[in-house]
Protein backbone atom coordinates (compact mmCIF):
# COMPACT_ATOMS: atom_id res chain seq x y z
CA UNK A 1 0.00 0.00 0.00
CA UNK A 2 1.17 3.37 -1.03
CA UNK A 3 2.05 5.80 2.02
CA UNK A 4 -0.40 8.05 0.46
CA UNK A 5 -3.18 5.76 1.48
CA UNK A 6 -2.31 5.63 5.46
CA UNK A 7 -2.94 9.27 6.65
CA UNK A 8 -6.57 8.83 4.45
CA UNK A 9 -7.69 6.16 6.28
CA UNK A 10 -6.03 7.00 9.85
CA UNK A 11 -8.04 10.44 9.01
CA UNK A 12 -11.35 8.21 8.36
CA UNK A 13 -10.73 6.41 11.78
CA UNK A 14 -11.01 9.91 13.74
CA UNK A 15 -14.08 10.73 11.95
CA UNK A 16 -15.70 7.75 11.87
CA UNK A 17 -14.81 8.06 16.19
CA UNK A 18 -15.38 11.53 16.49
CA UNK A 19 -19.01 13.49 16.75
CA UNK A 20 -21.16 14.03 14.16
CA UNK A 21 -24.74 15.09 13.58
CA UNK A 22 -25.34 12.04 11.87
CA UNK A 23 -25.25 8.23 12.79
CA UNK A 24 -22.49 6.93 11.14
CA UNK A 25 -24.84 3.72 10.55
CA UNK A 26 -26.78 5.71 7.92
CA UNK A 27 -23.63 5.83 5.71
CA UNK A 28 -22.19 3.68 3.27
CA UNK A 29 -21.63 0.99 3.31
CA UNK A 30 -23.96 0.55 6.02
CA UNK A 31 -26.97 2.58 4.76
CA UNK A 32 -28.91 1.42 7.37
CA UNK A 33 -32.40 3.39 6.68
CA UNK A 34 -32.30 3.14 3.50
CA UNK A 35 -31.31 -0.60 3.04
CA UNK A 36 -34.20 -3.39 2.74
CA UNK A 37 -34.17 -5.43 5.36
CA UNK A 38 -33.24 -9.61 5.61
CA UNK A 39 -34.77 -10.50 8.28
CA UNK A 40 -37.39 -13.04 10.04
CA UNK A 41 -39.94 -10.17 10.53
CA UNK A 42 -40.22 -9.54 6.63
CA UNK A 43 -39.89 -13.27 5.54
CA UNK A 44 -42.90 -14.06 7.83
CA UNK A 45 -44.91 -10.87 6.19
CA UNK A 46 -44.26 -12.28 3.55
CA UNK A 47 -45.60 -16.02 4.15
CA UNK A 48 -48.70 -14.16 5.82
CA UNK A 49 -49.42 -12.04 2.95
CA UNK A 50 -48.97 -15.19 0.57
CA UNK A 51 -51.15 -17.56 2.84
CA UNK A 52 -48.34 -19.51 3.89
CA UNK A 53 -48.51 -18.93 7.27
CA UNK A 54 -51.72 -18.32 9.43
CA UNK A 55 -51.16 -16.38 12.78
CA UNK A 56 -54.33 -16.93 15.36
CA UNK A 57 -55.56 -13.38 15.83
CA UNK A 58 -58.44 -14.22 18.51
CA UNK A 59 -56.79 -11.60 20.41
CA UNK A 60 -53.28 -9.67 21.16
CA UNK A 61 -52.03 -12.55 23.40
CA UNK A 62 -52.88 -15.06 20.39
CA UNK A 63 -50.69 -12.69 17.99
CA UNK A 64 -48.02 -12.29 20.19
CA UNK A 65 -47.78 -16.37 20.96
CA UNK A 66 -48.28 -17.22 17.09
CA UNK A 67 -45.15 -14.92 16.14
CA UNK A 68 -43.53 -15.61 18.90
CA UNK A 69 -43.37 -19.44 17.50
CA UNK A 70 -42.62 -18.26 14.35
CA UNK A 71 -39.30 -16.27 15.37
CA UNK A 72 -38.01 -19.30 17.35
CA UNK A 73 -38.93 -17.03 20.98
CA UNK A 74 -39.64 -19.45 23.63
CA UNK A 75 -42.76 -18.41 25.91
CA UNK A 76 -40.75 -19.74 29.02
CA UNK A 77 -38.18 -16.19 28.32
CA UNK A 78 -40.91 -13.63 29.95
CA UNK A 79 -39.32 -10.52 32.12
CA UNK A 80 -41.63 -7.96 33.24
CA UNK A 81 -40.57 -4.07 32.81
CA UNK A 82 -42.55 -1.35 34.71
CA UNK A 83 -39.86 1.83 34.38
CA UNK A 84 -41.59 4.38 31.81
CA UNK A 85 -38.52 3.85 29.17
CA UNK A 86 -40.11 2.60 25.94
CA UNK A 87 -41.75 3.36 22.99
CA UNK A 88 -45.38 3.01 24.57
CA UNK A 89 -44.95 4.42 28.23
CA UNK A 90 -48.18 5.52 28.76
CA UNK A 91 -49.30 2.15 28.75
CA UNK A 92 -46.43 1.35 31.41
CA UNK A 93 -46.14 1.41 35.27
CA UNK A 94 -45.67 -0.87 37.98
CA UNK A 95 -49.50 -2.08 37.95
CA UNK A 96 -49.39 -2.82 34.28
CA UNK A 97 -45.49 -3.62 33.61
CA UNK A 98 -44.85 -4.53 29.90
CA UNK A 99 -43.99 -7.96 29.09
CA UNK A 100 -40.23 -9.46 27.16
CA UNK A 101 -39.74 -12.31 25.74
CA UNK A 102 -36.71 -13.16 23.29
CA UNK A 103 -35.18 -15.62 21.37
CA UNK A 104 -31.22 -16.10 19.83
CA UNK A 105 -32.30 -13.76 17.02
CA UNK A 106 -35.63 -11.98 18.12
CA UNK A 107 -37.16 -10.20 20.38
CA UNK A 108 -41.05 -9.15 21.19
CA UNK A 109 -42.05 -6.70 23.98
CA UNK A 110 -45.75 -6.12 24.72
CA UNK A 111 -48.01 -3.74 26.66
CA UNK A 112 -51.52 -4.67 27.72
CA UNK A 113 -53.89 -2.54 25.15
CA UNK A 114 -51.16 -1.48 23.13
CA UNK A 115 -49.09 -2.73 19.97
CA UNK A 116 -46.37 -5.08 20.41
CA UNK A 117 -42.77 -4.22 19.38
CA UNK A 118 -40.81 -6.58 17.54
CA UNK A 119 -36.80 -6.37 17.04
CA UNK A 120 -35.64 -8.88 14.60
CA UNK A 121 -31.53 -9.32 13.46
CA UNK A 122 -30.70 -8.53 10.01
CA UNK A 123 -27.38 -10.04 9.52
CA UNK A 124 -26.01 -6.96 8.08
CA UNK A 125 -27.83 -3.97 9.69
CA UNK A 126 -28.11 -5.51 12.72
CA UNK A 127 -31.77 -5.32 14.85
CA UNK A 128 -34.64 -3.78 12.97
CA UNK A 129 -36.95 -2.33 14.62
CA UNK A 130 -40.96 -2.49 14.37
CA UNK A 131 -44.78 -2.06 15.81
CA UNK A 132 -46.85 -4.66 14.89
CA UNK A 133 -50.69 -3.70 15.62
CA UNK A 134 -52.59 -6.96 16.77
CA UNK A 135 -56.06 -4.71 16.62
CA UNK A 136 -55.65 -4.53 12.68
CA UNK A 137 -58.69 -5.57 11.01
CA UNK A 138 -58.82 -9.62 10.53
CA UNK A 139 -59.38 -8.83 7.02
CA UNK A 140 -56.16 -7.02 6.61
CA UNK A 141 -52.80 -9.14 6.68
CA UNK A 142 -50.65 -8.67 10.04
CA UNK A 143 -47.96 -6.12 9.23
CA UNK A 144 -44.66 -5.33 10.56
CA UNK A 145 -44.10 -1.77 10.74
CA UNK A 146 -40.73 -0.53 10.80
CA UNK A 147 -40.02 1.87 13.10
CA UNK A 148 -37.34 4.94 13.52
CA UNK A 149 -38.03 6.59 16.55
CA UNK A 150 -36.73 3.42 18.16
CA UNK A 151 -33.60 4.98 17.27
CA UNK A 152 -33.65 7.49 19.50
CA UNK A 153 -32.64 4.97 22.65
CA UNK A 154 -31.43 2.25 20.20
CA UNK A 155 -29.34 3.61 18.22
CA UNK A 156 -27.19 6.17 19.88
CA UNK A 157 -25.22 6.26 23.40
CA UNK A 158 -26.97 3.40 25.11
CA UNK A 159 -26.12 1.17 22.32
CA UNK A 160 -21.99 2.22 21.48
CA UNK A 161 -23.88 4.06 18.50
CA UNK A 162 -25.07 1.44 16.59
CA UNK A 163 -28.86 -0.16 15.97
CA UNK A 164 -28.61 -2.21 19.34
CA UNK A 165 -31.15 -3.62 22.10
CA UNK A 166 -30.30 -3.15 25.65
CA UNK A 167 -31.30 -3.47 29.24
CA UNK A 168 -31.69 -0.55 31.65
CA UNK A 169 -31.72 -0.29 35.45
CA UNK A 170 -33.60 2.83 36.59
CA UNK A 171 -34.64 4.55 39.90
CA UNK A 172 -38.39 4.04 39.33
CA UNK A 173 -41.03 6.74 40.48
CA UNK A 174 -43.68 5.46 41.96
CA UNK A 175 -45.58 5.53 38.42
CA UNK A 176 -42.59 4.23 36.76
CA UNK A 177 -40.78 7.07 35.67
CA UNK A 178 -36.93 7.34 35.82
CA UNK A 179 -35.39 9.30 38.64
CA UNK A 180 -33.24 11.03 35.74
CA UNK A 181 -31.14 12.78 38.85
CA UNK A 182 -30.15 9.17 39.59
CA UNK A 183 -29.02 8.15 35.51
CA UNK A 184 -29.61 4.74 34.88
CA UNK A 185 -27.36 1.73 34.08
CA UNK A 186 -27.24 0.00 30.99
CA UNK A 187 -26.95 -3.56 32.25
CA UNK A 188 -23.94 -6.00 30.59
CA UNK A 189 -22.25 -9.56 31.93
CA UNK A 190 -19.62 -7.28 34.06
CA UNK A 191 -22.15 -5.50 36.07
CA UNK A 192 -22.41 -5.73 39.75
CA UNK A 193 -25.39 -8.26 40.29
CA UNK A 194 -26.77 -4.48 42.94
CA UNK A 195 -26.62 -2.33 40.08
CA UNK A 196 -29.53 -3.93 38.25
CA UNK A 197 -32.92 -4.79 37.23
CA UNK A 198 -34.25 -1.28 38.59
CA UNK A 199 -37.56 -1.02 37.02
CA UNK A 200 -38.27 -4.57 36.31
CA UNK A 201 -39.51 -6.84 38.15
CA UNK A 202 -37.54 -10.12 39.27
CA UNK A 203 -38.55 -13.51 40.45
CA UNK A 204 -36.73 -16.01 41.98
CA UNK A 205 -33.86 -16.60 44.91
CA UNK A 206 -30.57 -14.78 45.22
CA UNK A 207 -29.16 -14.93 48.56
CA UNK A 208 -28.31 -12.22 51.14
CA UNK A 209 -27.49 -9.57 48.01
CA UNK A 210 -29.91 -7.08 47.11
CA UNK A 211 -30.46 -5.77 43.83
CA UNK A 212 -32.50 -3.06 42.43
CA UNK A 213 -35.61 -4.83 41.25
CA UNK A 214 -39.63 -4.94 42.66
CA UNK A 215 -39.17 -1.34 44.40
CA UNK A 216 -39.97 1.84 43.13
CA UNK A 217 -38.21 5.00 44.96
CA UNK A 218 -39.05 8.30 46.80
CA UNK A 219 -37.09 11.46 45.41
CA UNK A 220 -36.41 14.03 48.11
CA UNK A 221 -36.36 17.66 47.75
CA UNK A 222 -31.99 17.12 47.95
CA UNK A 223 -32.05 14.54 45.21
CA UNK A 224 -31.17 11.71 47.44
CA UNK A 225 -33.86 8.49 46.58
CA UNK A 226 -35.65 6.41 49.43
CA UNK A 227 -35.97 2.79 48.04
CA UNK A 228 -36.48 -0.45 49.97
CA UNK A 229 -34.35 -2.75 48.17
CA UNK A 230 -35.17 -5.42 50.61
CA UNK A 231 -38.82 -5.28 49.67
CA UNK A 232 -38.01 -6.48 46.24
CA UNK A 233 -35.34 -9.53 48.04
CA UNK A 234 -35.96 -13.49 46.86
CA UNK A 235 -39.67 -13.26 45.60
CA UNK A 236 -41.32 -15.93 44.06
CA UNK A 237 -44.75 -14.07 43.29
CA UNK A 238 -45.77 -10.78 42.17
CA UNK A 239 -49.09 -10.89 43.02
CA UNK A 240 -48.42 -8.19 45.69
CA UNK A 241 -47.24 -6.06 43.66
CA UNK A 242 -49.92 -6.11 41.00
CA UNK A 243 -52.70 -8.16 39.76
CA UNK A 244 -51.18 -10.64 37.65
CA UNK A 245 -54.64 -12.12 35.72
CA UNK A 246 -54.18 -10.19 32.34
CA UNK A 247 -50.84 -11.80 31.82
CA UNK A 248 -50.28 -15.91 30.68
CA UNK A 249 -47.07 -16.74 32.86
CA UNK A 250 -46.68 -14.50 36.04
CA UNK A 251 -43.20 -14.63 35.96
CA UNK A 252 -39.87 -12.34 35.25
CA UNK A 253 -37.73 -14.91 35.57
CA UNK A 254 -34.04 -14.01 37.20
CA UNK A 255 -32.33 -16.35 35.14
CA UNK A 256 -34.07 -15.07 31.89
CA UNK A 257 -32.96 -11.63 32.58
CA UNK A 258 -29.84 -12.57 33.18
CA UNK A 259 -29.47 -14.47 29.70
CA UNK A 260 -31.48 -11.26 28.32
CA UNK A 261 -28.46 -8.98 29.55
CA UNK A 262 -25.61 -11.18 28.41
CA UNK A 263 -27.47 -11.74 24.84
CA UNK A 264 -28.17 -8.40 24.28
CA UNK A 265 -24.83 -6.90 25.13
CA UNK A 266 -22.63 -9.09 22.96
CA UNK A 267 -25.51 -8.51 20.18
CA UNK A 268 -24.80 -4.90 20.21
CA UNK A 269 -20.63 -6.00 20.26
CA UNK A 270 -21.34 -7.80 17.55
CA UNK A 271 -23.05 -5.02 15.19
CA UNK A 272 -20.58 -2.51 16.50
CA UNK A 273 -17.47 -4.35 15.53
CA UNK A 274 -19.02 -5.73 12.21
CA UNK A 275 -19.75 -2.23 10.84
CA UNK A 276 -16.70 -0.34 12.16
CA UNK A 277 -14.97 -3.25 9.89
CA UNK A 278 -17.31 -3.11 7.08
CA UNK A 279 -16.84 1.15 7.07
CA UNK A 280 -12.86 0.23 7.25
CA UNK A 281 -12.94 -2.27 4.65
CA UNK A 282 -14.92 0.34 2.73
CA UNK A 283 -12.58 2.92 3.06
CA UNK A 284 -9.37 0.81 2.06
CA UNK A 285 -11.12 -0.53 -1.10
CA UNK A 286 -12.40 3.47 -1.76
CA UNK A 287 -9.33 5.24 -1.63
CA UNK A 288 -7.53 2.45 -3.35
CA UNK A 289 -9.59 3.09 -5.98
CA UNK A 290 -8.78 6.88 -5.76
CA UNK A 291 -4.97 6.24 -6.07
CA UNK A 292 -5.25 3.71 -8.78
CA UNK A 293 -3.82 0.96 -6.28
CA UNK A 294 -4.78 -2.63 -6.38
CA UNK A 295 -7.87 -3.81 -4.78
CA UNK A 296 -7.03 -5.87 -1.69
CA UNK A 297 -9.38 -7.90 0.27
CA UNK A 298 -6.78 -8.38 2.88
CA UNK A 299 -7.21 -5.40 5.53
CA UNK A 300 -3.82 -3.35 5.78
CA UNK A 301 -2.34 -0.15 7.48
CA UNK A 302 -5.09 1.23 9.66
CA UNK A 303 -7.81 -0.73 8.13
CA UNK A 304 -5.62 -3.88 9.63
CA UNK A 305 -5.35 -2.20 13.01
CA UNK A 306 -9.04 -1.39 13.34
CA UNK A 307 -10.40 -4.67 12.53
CA UNK A 308 -7.69 -6.38 15.43
CA UNK A 309 -9.36 -3.95 17.55
CA UNK A 310 -12.75 -5.14 16.95
CA UNK A 311 -11.96 -8.56 17.01
CA UNK A 312 -10.25 -7.93 20.54
CA UNK A 313 -13.53 -6.45 21.58
CA UNK A 314 -15.60 -9.41 19.97
CA UNK A 315 -13.12 -12.16 21.89
CA UNK A 316 -13.80 -10.20 24.67
CA UNK A 317 -17.71 -10.52 24.92
CA UNK A 318 -17.59 -13.81 23.77
CA UNK A 319 -15.65 -14.99 26.81
CA UNK A 320 -17.04 -13.25 29.50
CA UNK A 321 -13.92 -11.51 30.37
CA UNK A 322 -14.85 -9.47 33.63
CA UNK A 323 -17.96 -11.04 34.51
CA UNK A 324 -19.75 -10.04 37.50
CA UNK A 325 -19.78 -12.76 39.89
CA UNK A 326 -23.51 -14.02 40.91
CA UNK A 327 -24.18 -13.68 44.68
CA UNK A 328 -22.86 -16.54 47.43
CA UNK A 329 -24.21 -19.35 47.14
CA UNK A 330 -25.61 -18.55 43.77
CA UNK A 331 -29.08 -18.00 42.18
CA UNK A 332 -32.43 -20.14 41.83
CA UNK A 333 -34.80 -19.32 38.94
CA UNK A 334 -37.89 -20.65 36.98
CA UNK A 335 -36.59 -24.25 35.67
CA UNK A 336 -39.07 -24.38 32.89
CA UNK A 337 -36.83 -21.21 31.40
CA UNK A 338 -33.56 -23.41 31.66
CA UNK A 339 -35.38 -26.18 30.38
CA UNK A 340 -36.41 -24.88 27.31
CA UNK A 341 -33.62 -22.30 26.71
CA UNK A 342 -31.17 -25.71 26.39
CA UNK A 343 -33.25 -27.77 24.83
CA UNK A 344 -32.01 -27.24 21.06
CA UNK A 345 -28.84 -26.06 22.18
CA UNK A 346 -25.77 -27.55 19.92
CA UNK A 347 -24.57 -30.17 21.45
CA UNK A 348 -20.92 -31.94 21.42
CA UNK A 349 -20.48 -35.79 21.37
CA UNK A 350 -20.02 -35.71 25.11
CA UNK A 351 -23.49 -33.89 25.76
CA UNK A 352 -22.07 -30.38 26.49
CA UNK A 353 -23.26 -27.45 24.75
CA UNK A 354 -22.19 -23.74 25.04
CA UNK A 355 -26.38 -22.80 26.92
CA UNK A 356 -25.77 -24.68 29.94
CA UNK A 357 -25.99 -23.34 33.05
CA UNK A 358 -23.82 -22.99 35.73
CA UNK A 359 -26.15 -20.38 38.26
CA UNK A 360 -23.47 -20.82 41.33
CA UNK A 361 -20.69 -18.18 40.90
CA UNK A 362 -21.31 -17.65 37.13
CA UNK A 363 -24.24 -18.38 34.76
CA UNK A 364 -22.65 -21.03 31.94
CA UNK A 365 -20.53 -23.57 32.64
CA UNK A 366 -18.53 -22.96 29.42
CA UNK A 367 -17.55 -19.58 29.12
CA UNK A 368 -17.55 -18.84 25.53
CA UNK A 369 -21.02 -17.18 24.63
CA UNK A 370 -23.79 -19.17 22.54
CA UNK A 371 -24.18 -15.85 20.84
CA UNK A 372 -20.85 -17.23 18.58
CA UNK A 373 -23.82 -18.92 16.61
CA UNK A 374 -25.89 -16.23 15.93
CA UNK A 375 -27.30 -14.31 12.74
CA UNK A 376 -24.54 -11.28 13.11
CA UNK A 377 -21.50 -13.21 14.06
CA UNK A 378 -22.39 -15.90 11.45
CA UNK A 379 -22.15 -13.11 9.30
CA UNK A 380 -19.44 -10.91 9.88
CA UNK A 381 -17.45 -9.58 7.31
CA UNK A 382 -15.01 -12.20 6.20
CA UNK A 383 -11.44 -10.50 7.30
CA UNK A 384 -13.20 -9.74 10.96
CA UNK A 385 -14.73 -13.07 11.62
CA UNK A 386 -11.58 -14.65 10.54
CA UNK A 387 -9.39 -12.65 13.11
CA UNK A 388 -11.83 -13.46 16.10
CA UNK A 389 -11.84 -17.54 14.89
CA UNK A 390 -7.71 -17.23 14.81
CA UNK A 391 -7.27 -15.33 18.26
CA UNK A 392 -10.25 -17.58 20.13
CA UNK A 393 -8.38 -20.93 19.19
CA UNK A 394 -5.09 -19.52 20.19
CA UNK A 395 -6.79 -18.95 23.34
CA UNK A 396 -8.69 -22.05 24.17
CA UNK A 397 -5.30 -23.91 22.95
CA UNK A 398 -3.31 -22.43 25.39
CA UNK A 399 -1.12 -20.58 22.97
CA UNK A 400 -2.26 -17.25 24.11
CA UNK A 401 0.31 -14.63 25.79
CA UNK A 402 -1.43 -11.75 27.08
CA UNK A 403 -2.79 -13.36 29.99
CA UNK A 404 -6.68 -11.44 29.41
CA UNK A 405 -8.08 -15.29 29.58
CA UNK A 406 -6.20 -16.83 32.43
CA UNK A 407 -9.41 -17.21 34.44
CA UNK A 408 -10.26 -19.96 31.71
CA UNK A 409 -8.78 -23.68 33.45
CA UNK A 410 -7.06 -25.88 30.73
CA UNK A 411 -10.31 -28.13 31.64
CA UNK A 412 -13.02 -25.45 30.50
CA UNK A 413 -11.06 -24.29 27.11
CA UNK A 414 -10.77 -27.99 26.88
CA UNK A 415 -14.63 -28.41 26.86
CA UNK A 416 -15.03 -25.25 24.60
CA UNK A 417 -12.84 -26.62 22.08
CA UNK A 418 -14.64 -29.84 21.53
CA UNK A 419 -18.04 -28.07 21.85
CA UNK A 420 -16.85 -25.26 18.97
CA UNK A 421 -15.04 -27.63 16.77
CA UNK A 422 -17.96 -30.13 16.78
CA UNK A 423 -20.68 -27.97 16.75
CA UNK A 424 -19.91 -24.35 15.77
CA UNK A 425 -21.29 -24.11 11.16
CA UNK A 426 -18.27 -23.28 9.01
CA UNK A 427 -15.77 -23.85 12.35
CA UNK A 428 -11.96 -24.19 10.36
CA UNK A 429 -11.48 -27.67 9.47
CA UNK A 430 -8.03 -27.35 11.32
CA UNK A 431 -10.06 -27.23 14.53
CA UNK A 432 -11.37 -30.39 14.36
CA UNK A 433 -8.10 -32.13 13.47
CA UNK A 434 -5.83 -30.45 16.44
CA UNK A 435 -8.88 -31.99 18.38
CA UNK A 436 -8.06 -35.51 17.17
CA UNK A 437 -4.56 -34.71 18.21
CA UNK A 438 -5.13 -33.95 22.23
Amino acid sequence: MKTTLLPCLAAFLVLATGSRAENEYENAPINYSDTEPNDAAQRLERLMSSGKVKIDRTDAWSVLAGVMKEFGVLPESQTMVFSKTSKQNDLIGPRTPRVVYFGDNAYLGYSVGGAIEVSTIDPKLGPIFYLLDPREDSSKPLHFQRDQSCLSCHGGPFTPEVPGVLVRSVFPGPEGHPIMSQGSTVVDTTTPFSDRWGGWYVTGRHGDVLHRGNVTAIENKDQSVDIDFKAGANVSSLKKFFDTTPYKRKTSDIVALMVLEHQTSVQNVLTKANHTSLRAMHMQTSLQRELGEKITPEPVGTARRIIDHCAEDVLDALLFKDEAALPEGGIEGDPAFQTAFVKKAPQSSDGRSLKDFQLLNRLFKHRCSYMIYSLTFQHLTAPLKETVLARLWNVLDGKDASGSYAYLGESERGHIRRILAETLPGAPKEWKKTLAVK
